[in-house]
């Protein structure tokens, strides 16, 4: 979805009343306080919104959320495990500032060439990935203390050296062999 940002995962129903348990990424404590809707994805493509009722905060990275119309532990079962969607002026307003989910949008730079857009941050215990589109190809970058040059937050860039062959092990893999 353009301009709308995946910020986690609804993971479990909690209570009778249909309360749903978000796991999300992004960074910091949050009730989402100010944000009256989200969008799940049901299938591939397709988004449907759903309003908050009310939020509050479980822990560092997960909130309890109840919706509109969803009212019985049942109906809330139906919306587990499904991805959360937000757009991107609220995601801007509820990431925080050094969590790796914010660097989604920023433009990845490998010696001075210009990679592509980020458009998912895949958290990893030692590393993380940014999943760019290149060439029609989806590339899973690693960005670690050994590849990560600087960040530009004002003009959003990633300024990375990839070690060398990275970028053809997916341009080679994408080829179809016809034998």
């Amino acid at each position: 979805m353009d301009n709308y940002f995946k910020i986690g995962r609804l993971v479990a129903t909690f209570g009778l009343s249909g309360e749903v348990v978000l796991q999300h990424s992004l960074g910091k404590r949050t009730s989402l306080k100010g944000l009256e809707s989200v969008f799940i994805e049901e299938s591939n493509d397709s988004y449907i919104p759903y309003f908050i009722e009310s939020a509050k905060i479980k822990n560092e990275k997960e909130v309890y959320i109840k919706f509109e119309g969803v009212n019985s532990k049942e109906s809330a079962r139906k919306l587990t495990p499904k991805d959360i969607w937000i757009p991107e002026e609220s995601f801007r307003k509820f990431a925080g500032s050094s969590a790796p989910i914010s660097l989604l949008g920023f433009t990845m730079v490998n010696d001075d060439e210009e990679l592509g857009e980020v458009l998912e941050v895949i958290e990893q215990p030692h590393q993380v990935l940014c999943k760019l589109m290149i060439g029609g190809n989806e590339v899973l970058i690693p960005v670690h203390q050994d590849s990560l040059l600087s960040i530009d937050k004002k003009n959003r860039k990633i300024f990375v050296t990839l070690p060398d062959g990275l970028l053809e092990i997916y341009s080679s893999s994408s080829e179809d062999d016809t034998e």
